[in-house]
């Protein structure tokens, strides 16, 4: 497996000190690699608040902003530095480009609208994903066909006509994608055009509205704009923040940012 290129910024106790990981999950293997997603998606916030602070996202800044500052991020910066983190403790991994679809438009978004991982554990490979907020808990085994049960839903990952792959999760009774991907080792360099585009085009999701969100024991906290959501075993209750001081002091609550 090709391995893409990425800066050496690496401080291993650091990051995993920061995800809450454990001793024991700095030997590679699929237990390992699980514990290792999950603690990390319950302790790093899927956001876009930069791009709402006129600061511009660079995959330079991503561990200061990830481990130091104790921010969370969207895509490129997530799964790319979880990506070396995971290197660094002797994992295979490879970027990959995906298209996520659209349930308005019932269509896939450009390449390299979302950015995930594939990472390989002796002849088998997972699709691992720390990047798209409401997703799977665990990584999923990257075999067409194979309805896989997860601690957020049921998945499956399907074979297309053009040898692109899709994830699809089931709702109901139907399965709805998620997004499609090839298996192209992509370089981190590739990603940039479409970084900068969901920073600053108004077509982006990411330049309408400030996000935050967090994966938790019993549910999901959820910040959009001004509107707190919090899902709580089942149980959802929203609010209407009322000003900047009450916005802030939700960050810092549920979240841990302070801005």
């Amino acid at each position: 497996m090709r391995q893409p290129k990425l800066p050496r910024m690496m401080n291993t106790p650091a990051y995993l000190e920061r995800i809450g990981a454990e001793a024991s999950d700095t030997h590679p293997s699929l237990a390992a690699l699980t514990r290792l997603q999950q603690a990390h998606l319950l302790a790093v916030p899927f956001e876009n608040l930069d791009i709402h602070r006129s600061r511009e996202i660079t995959f330079a800044g991503r561990f200061a902003k990830v481990v130091t500052q104790r921010r969370g991020g969207f895509c490129y910066e997530l799964n790319s530095l979880f990506a070396e983190l995971l290197r660094a403790l002797g994992y295979r991994v490879k970027l990959v480009a995906a298209r996520v679809y659209s349930s308005s438009t019932q269509t896939y978004g450009p390449e390299f609208d979302h950015l995930a991982l594939i990472v390989a554990l002796g002849k088998e490979e997972y699709l691992v994903d720390v990047g798209f907020g409401e997703f799977t808990l665990h990584p999923l085994r990257l075999l067409p066909g194979l309805e896989q049960p997860d601690p957020r839903g049921r998945f499956r990952i399907e074979q297309l006509a053009d040898q692109d792959l899709v994830v699809q999760k089931l709702t109901g009774e139907t399965w709805t994608p998620e997004y499609r991907f090839s298996l192209t080792a992509r370089e981190l360099t590739e990603f940039e055009p479409m970084c900068r585009y969901h920073q600053t085009s108004p077509e982006s999701h990411f330049t309408r509205k400030s996000l935050c969100s967090l994966l938790t024991p019993a549910g999901r906290i959820t910040l959009t704009g001004h509107t707190l959501k919090i899902t709580d075993h089942g149980s959802i209750t929203e609010q209407t923040l009322p000003d900047e001081p009450a916005y802030h002091a939700a960050l810092a609550r549920y979240f841990g940012i302070r801005l």
